[in-house]
């Protein structure tokens, strides 16, 4: 069950006029509201695209590395490793 949170944000001077030009007849965006959950949910899918980014490098790495580097760990010692 999702749920909705209604906040409130005070924008003066320049950043006023640059959402007031987004939004409305001239604007990309209907409302503020529809603007702010756009800026929102870009933001989650590039912070979602650097932990996949930070973790197809760590990958990487470790695929890149000799065979006989590697060392046989149980799911318990990789948590312990991860957690530490």
């Amino acid at each position: 069950m999702s749920r909705t949170t209604t906040m409130t944000v005070r924008l003066g001077g320049a950043l006023s006029d640059f959402v007031s030009a987004n939004v409305g007849d001239d604007g990309s965006y209907e409302n503020v509201s529809e603007y702010i959950r756009d800026l929102i949910r870009r933001d989650k899918e590039r912070a979602e695209q650097e932990a996949f980014n930070r973790l197809k490098g760590e990958l990487t790495h470790a695929f890149a590395a000799p065979e006989e580097s590697y060392q046989p760990l149980t799911a318990a010692e990789v948590i312990a490793r991860n957690r530490a």
